[in-house]
């Protein structure tokens, strides 16, 4: 318990400012969520949606995962894509990759070994997709930080073009044409959100 207990006593002091500053804030969050932007975002700790955008309770629906990695065959995200477009009609869908990414940095300097665990089944799948779009530029490979900041903007373009791919958003698209994808990049260095696609119905705009 003593792990926890510094989250608890956050808590407490986030829900009594938040009672003392509006009284009505909590009663009219628990009657319903409303968010316009599914994010999908990478599990990094120091990539915190909410945060970095200052988005309050109920303005983003989230998924998270390494990488920030969009498969069609994967029922979790896709149940929440599922979920944010038809039940809750978000107008935009959010792909934020970030630069310093450990599950870019992991599955571009791991050897390709028998996927004997979920983490490594994800590793190389990251990395199979990566390699054949990267570069064999000799002055980019030499330059490692040149290197993955090239794979993380990479992995959003391909993330982005699976999503708008997917038949979910097809068939999303047919009834709202206006459904944007977002694809992004956070610079942990400097703190700024930058956009690197856009996409909707009508295709492709950068």
């Amino acid at each position: 318990m003593t792990t926890i207990n510094h989250l608890l006593v956050k808590n407490r002091s986030w829900a009594t400012q938040q009672q003392s500053r509006d009284p009505n804030f909590f009663p009219q969050l628990a009657q319903a969520q409303k968010p316009h932007i599914l994010w999908i975002g990478c599990s990094d700790s120091r990539v915190p949606a909410e945060t970095i955008v200052r988005a309050q309770p109920g303005e983003l629906f989230v998924h998270r995962n390494i990488a920030n990695v969009v498969e069609e065959q994967d029922d979790n995200l896709m149940s929440v894509v599922q979920y944010a477009v038809e039940h809750l009609e978000v107008g935009a869908i959010v792909i934020c990759g970030h630069y310093g990414c450990g599950g870019i940095q992991a599955a571009l300097s791991s050897r390709n070994t028998p996927s004997k665990d979920s983490l490594t089944r994800r590793l190389n799948s990251l990395r199979t997709n990566l390699e054949r779009h990267l570069p064999f530029d000799a002055t980019t490979r030499t330059d490692e930080t040149a290197h993955l900041k090239q794979a993380v903007s990479t992995n959003v373009h391909l993330q982005l073009e699976t999503l708008g791919e997917t038949q979910l958003i097809q068939r999303a698209w047919r009834s709202n044409p206006a459904l944007a994808l977002f694809g992004c990049i956070y610079d942990m260095h400097t703190g700024f959100l930058n956009v690197l696609e856009q996409r909707n119905a009508a295709g492709r705009m950068t």
